[in-house]
């Protein structure tokens, strides 16, 4: 079994009062007491955050933690390093000049993606983890970059793709990944179908909020549960979105 988690941690310089990160850190020890995952996908976090996540996921390494870090947040992927190595790493930005800190005149912020070759004993699969922009034309040159930033890396392999979209799976930029209406060997599949549940809840716990937050997969994998953790942490909500989670099975060899 493969098990992943992905979560905009909202970053920790934000305002937020009574949902503050100083608030909402004390959360997180009991939620991964309890939960062993494969993979986290962590968007928006400060370095700060990083550093306190750190210190109680001993069993895990993490790339796309960048020293020194910006003011800014960043896009990690953290894996369980009993299990997975990784032999192959990127940070890209999703720009015209993906490998320098930039955005394009379009997006308010410098949008990223982290990507991973990981293997274990016997296994090899790819994850991406990213973070768009709100401005739909952006969101559609983001998914192209990531899409050709995948074309050059093994294409037998089982992909796995999560972040915050910033946009439904009625947006363009869904369309890219997916690619519905083309036989391409390359689209992933969103783990979720319609009637599709809320992600972002702006820490009210709505559960019909906007589903801005994916789990995509392709290849060798077949999803065999998924959810949308939506319960509060000894009453207090680990972010504005909520976690989402998904175990894959791998399928056979023939």
């Amino acid at each position: 079994m493969l098990s992943v988690l992905t979560l905009n941690l909202r970053f920790g310089l934000a305002d937020d009062g009574p949902n503050s990160w100083q608030h909402r850190k004390k959360a997180f020890p009991s939620f991964f007491k309890t939960r062993i995952f494969d993979f986290i996908g962590l968007q928006e976090a400060n370095n700060f955050q990083i550093e306190f996540l750190s210190k109680i996921l001993n069993d895990y390494n993490y790339i796309g933690k960048r020293e020194p870090a910006p003011y800014f947040w960043q896009d990690n992927i953290i894996f369980h390093k009993k299990a997975w190595r990784c032999i192959h790493q990127e940070h890209f930005y999703l720009s015209p000049t993906p490998e320098i800190p930039s955005r394009p005149p379009e997006s308010r912020w410098a949008r990223q993606c982290t990507m991973g070759l990981f293997e274990n004993r016997s296994r090899k699969l790819i994850c991406v983890n990213t973070h768009f922009d709100f401005d739909i034309s952006v969101q559609i040159e983001s998914a192209r970059i990531i899409m050709e930033r995948l074309s050059h890396l093994p294409c037998d392999l089982p992909v796995i793709l999560f972040g915050d979209f910033n946009a439904t799976p009625s947006c363009p930029c869904h369309e890219i990944f997916t690619g519905h209406g083309r036989k391409n060997e390359i689209c992933l599949k969103n783990i979720f179908k319609k009637p599709y549940p809320g992600t972002h809840h702006g820490f009210t716990g709505n559960k019909n909020g906007n589903y801005i937050d994916w789990i995509l997969y392709r290849g060798r994998i077949i999803p065999k549960d998924c959810q949308v953790i939506q319960e509060t942490i000894d009453g207090i909500y680990l972010s504005d979105h909520f976690p989402i989670y998904a175990r894959f099975e791998w399928k056979k060899e023939k």
